[in-house]
This record gives structure tokens, sequence and C-alpha cells, in this order.
């Protein structure tokens, strides 16, 4: 039975068809008239128990996937073999969101949709199947997967529909990889004598004496202290995210909310974050953030960094991989960077790693449209099953890595390719590729053979490191760069997961309400940072008051609501 406000949001999302540019995304097909249900008995009664028959599927993926082949790599070939799914995909380009609210106005669906945090547009407008009786049926493996967190996949409070199975985050997952923290060229660490690296004022120090000494590369072109990557929605990643991750609160989208009472505040009105960024406003003032930072592209942001005259980051290793790939494969290690878990000051504990519990939310759906939700559920459950997931995480047996003495082990010269030729590894072989498509188990879990699911375990993280890289570590008496950061049993797990994972109903006022927040935010931020020092405050007050009067309290006040209704769907 549908909730009472998917009803009353479809009137309105059918309204919003006319606006929109109705049929700029065709879907594979289906007939409209079409019920979830009957599309998938149907489905059910004319599809072989084992039928892995050729078939070509349309996906959407809100995220970029820039290393897609078509699944013409070595695991995607091998994934169609055992399935007889091939994908055609589409990965967002630009804004998710504005893309997904077409695809919901349009009428027509791909097969397979992955929209992340923007699902509530899909389930508003009636496209996705509720998986619940297609996992039961016939997928065995993300039953056995998920277990008792497959209650964290149901949508709502009052509906309780799988309309996506959580692909996004790792069951039983231990974190043994920083991606984040704050980090910096090994070469001016070195120079710097390796000092401790804890407060903002440490990291600047390193940044400042390395420029001083070099304030140009060997070309003559200068050298950079810290640039930010302010484009679209990478504003979040290295320009507002950092300043809760610097002082004591956990990554809940634009909220910090209280792990014990579950009150919420608009994070940048905590009196810390202010402090935080009056830093990057002196960073700004002497010279040492990019100037660039708030006007350059993406693209723009990764070139900068691939020629080696950027100092610091504050970003995480997915955004500016391929930068730090390019310099590795010219063999220029001491470019590259390390992590550090920067706080504003030592009174605060740097908190990327604060759990969150097991994440549902994020991951994979069936439209109503599916030509074959019955093969569609099957190709996900054999992604979820053993065999897939070290297909995915490991490659093939006798290329990709070899069993020695029951211990599955890459070989040093795939090894080797993977880390330094890491853009053209994954197009040849497909490993990575997969992984937000199925259920899967996280870091840390051993399969049946006694080996680990994922090749991000202790002692192959370390393996990949290079000599730089493990001269560095060695100069703080660590093996990984996890082993600085604080201890996930320092926090307290949080009920609600991430703030930012939980579904907002498409009425909700909050949807309009974070838009506002987020324009005003976006604008005022950037300019307390560029502003002379005199005027820092005066901007701030100024912001603070924009965000008052574009109602903020009732933001929070809503949120709050959301918060609450996720701790008692997942906790009852």
């Amino acid at each position: 039975m549908e909730s009472k406000r998917k009803i009353k949001t479809k009137a309105s999302v059918l309204l919003l068809v006319s606006a929109l540019f109705v049929g700029m995304l065709a879907g594979c097909g289906g007939s409209k008239n079409e019920t979830a249900e009957n599309n998938g008995t149907n489905s059910a009664a004319t599809t072989a128990k084992d039928d892995n028959s050729p078939i070509t599927m349309s996906f959407f993926s809100a995220d970029p996937s820039p290393n897609w082949t078509g699944m013409k790599d070595e695991v995607g070939k091998i994934i169609t073999e055992k399935t007889g799914v091939t994908l055609d995909a589409e990965f967002a380009v630009g804004d998710p969101q504005q893309k997904v609210a077409l695809i919901a106005s349009s009428g027509q669906y791909p097969d397979l949709i992955s929209a992340k945090n923007d699902l509530n547009k899909l389930v508003d407008a009636g496209a996705m199947l509720d998986l619940t009786d297609l996992i039961d049926k016939y997928a065995p493996n993300i039953k056995k997967v998920l277990g008792d967190s497959i209650k964290r996949a149901r949508y709502s409070d009052d509906d309780h529909a799988i309309y996506a199975i959580p692909t996004y985050a790792g069951v039983d997952q231990e974190n043994f990889k920083v991606s984040g923290g704050f980090e910096l060229q090994h070469r001016a660490v070195a120079e710097a004598g390796y000092p401790e690296i804890r407060t903002v004022q440490d990291y600047e120090n390193v940044i400042k004496s390395y420029i001083e000494k070099h304030p140009t590369d060997e070309n003559g072109n200068k050298n950079i202290g810290l640039t930010l990557n302010a484009d679209d929605w990478y504003m979040y990643i290295t320009v507002t995210n950092p300043a809760f991750y610097t002082t004591g609160s956990p990554d809940d989208g634009e909220y910090a909310i209280d792990v014990d009472t579950q009150k919420v505040t608009y994070h940048f009105k905590r009196p810390v974050e202010k402090e935080y960024f009056r830093w990057l406003n002196h960073m700004n003032d002497i010279g040492l953030l990019d100037p660039e930072s708030f006007v350059q592209k993406y693209d723009q942001y990764k070139a900068k960094i691939a020629t080696g005259r950027v100092i610091g980051l504050i970003d995480q290793d997915w955004a500016y991989g391929d930068a730090e790939k390019a310099l590795k494969t010219a063999k220029k290690y001491d470019q590259g960077y390390g992590h550090y878990p920067v706080t504003l000051t030592k009174d605060y504990k740097e908190t990327s790693f604060w759990p969150t519990g097991f994440m549902a939310g994020y991951g994979i759906g069936i439209s109503k449209d599916c030509k074959d939700p019955v093969r569609a559920i099957k190709f996900l459950d054999y992604l979820a099953s053993d065999e897939g997931q070290v297909l995915m995480n490991w490659g093939v047996e006798g290329k990709d890595y070899n069993v020695e003495n029951g211990k599955r082990v890459i070989p040093q010269e795939v090894l080797d390719r993977k880390v330094n030729d890491a853009t053209n590894f994954t197009k040849e072989t497909g490993i990575g590729l997969y992984q937000t498509l199925g259920v899967h188990y996280g870091d840390g879990v051993k399969d049946s053979t006694g080996n680990y699911y994922t090749t991000n375990f202790p002692e192959q993280i370390v393996t990949e490191f290079n000599d730089v890289e493990k001269k560095t570590l060695a100069a703080y008496k660590v093996t990984s760069w996890r082993e600085l950061f604080p201890k996930e049993d320092e926090f307290k797990v949080r009920p609600w997961g991430a703030a930012w994972n939980i579904n907002i109903p498409g009425d909700s006022e909050i949807v309009v309400l974070d838009n506002k927040l987020k324009d005003i935010t976006w604008k005022r931020i950037p300019e307390a940072i560029l502003a002379k020092p005199a005027d820092f405050d005066k901007v701030w007050d100024s912001y603070m008051k924009e965000l008052d009067k574009a109602g903020v309290a009732k933001a929070e006040t809503l949120r709050e609501e959301l918060v609450k209704q996720r701790v008692k769907l997942w906790n009852e």
C-alpha cells in the first residue's frame, strides 16, 4: 500500500512533467500500464531458472565513472558470461539532482537506477519497484550478505518497501584505509623534518616553510601552498566538510547532530567552525591559498595537482587520485601525498572515522519499466555472491592474482600497474569498477577460504605503498596512514547512520529550505575566506543573519524529525 506522503507527492510530480524536458532520457521501454507487482510476477513465470541468454539492460548512475568501458574489460566480460547481462550505462555528468529529476518526470525509466540521495524523486513518481519479494524469491546471496541489516534498506518509517538495495556500503566494514584528512606532499614533510602534523597551525607551518624555500618549481612556475576545489558539489568535499571534521563533529551532511539527544544544528552555526574558516581566511591573506580556488573547474584543479606544484590539499583521494596517479606514473613519488588527522586545535579529534553502523540508503533499484525484473535481481544477486565479489575485487585468478598456500596474492608486476598505472589498469581489468553495483562485504571480512573479500586489508595495503610513502610512514613510527587517525571505538556509534544518507520526502519543505541555505552558504563562505581579515567578522555576521531570514531554524526542526524517524526505523 502506498503511503499518504507518496500519494500526495505524486500529484506534484505529475504537474512538474510539463515544465521539464519530457522524454529526453529514454528508458528501456516497458509498458507503463503494467503494475510493479505484475511486472515482477509475469517475468517470473516466463524467465527460466538459469536463463543466461544475452540481454541488455539500461542503467543510470548518479555517480560518474570515467573508466567505464561498456563492460568490455576483463571483469565485465566475465559478469556478462555468467549472467547474460550487459549494461547500457549512462553516468551523471554535471548536476546529478537535475538529471534524476528529468528521469523522474519523463515517465520512461532505465531498467536499473542508482539515484543516491535523489531516490525520493523516483519513488514519488512511482518509478521504482518494491524489491522485497524479488529479493526473497530470487536473491539468496543478497539476503545472506545483508542478514539482519536488510531492515535498514526499508525506505521510510511509513513505507517499508525496498526501492534500492544498499550497495555503497560494505557489510561489517572495518576501515583500514584513509582517503581524506589533510594532505601534504612527502617532499615538504621530509624537508620539514617530519614534524608532528596535528593542527592547522602544524599543517600551515610545513607549507609555509616549503614555499619560502621553493617559491617556484624547476621550470620557474610558481608553487602553490594549498588549493581547493569549489567546482559545484566538490565545494562540500574540500571547502565546507573539513570545517566539521576538524572541530569534533562527524559527517552528517550540512547538519551537526548530538549523538545522545539527536538535537540538530546547521553546522556552520557552530562558533568553532567560524574559527576554521577564519584560518582559511588567514591562509589566503598570507598568500598560501591558491587565488584560483573558487574559480577553477575540476579538470583544472586536477591538472594543477598533476604538475606537482601543489604542496597541500584538503580533499578525498578519489577526487584528486587521477592527478596523483599521473605523478606516480612519472615516478615523481615524493610529490605524492600523505594523509594527516588535522584539527583546529588539539582539543578536538579528527572525525573521519566516526562510526555509523551499516549504511543503507544509497544503492541500486529496478524500475517499473524494467523488461525483466527477475533477470535484473538475479544479475544483482550474482554480484553479491562470493564468486562475484572476489571477481570484482581481485580480478581473474592466474592473471590478476594467484593462490599460494591457500592465500590470494597479487603478483608484484600486477601490483605495480595497479598502483602506478591505475587508470589504464582499471580500464583493462575492470577491478574496482563494479563495486557500487552489488551488495558486498566490507574491508576486513573473510570468505569461506579464509581470504579477505577485498584487497583493502592491512598486509595488502602496505604492499601498495611506494618507497617514499613507506619512508614517511616510518618516520612517524606507523605502517599505514590509518594508524595516525583516531580509532572508531573512541566515538559512539550514530544510531541514524549519517544524516546525508536519509531519504527526504519529496513534499517536505526541507528540500526548498536546504537549497536556500546552500545558495547562501556557497556565496558567503568564499566571500568570508577571501575577505580582508579586518572584514571577516562583518561578513560572517551578515551570513548568520541571512541564514536566520532563510528559515534555518525550521530546517533544523524538520531535519531533526527525519533523524528521529530514521532512528526508529532502524532500531524498532
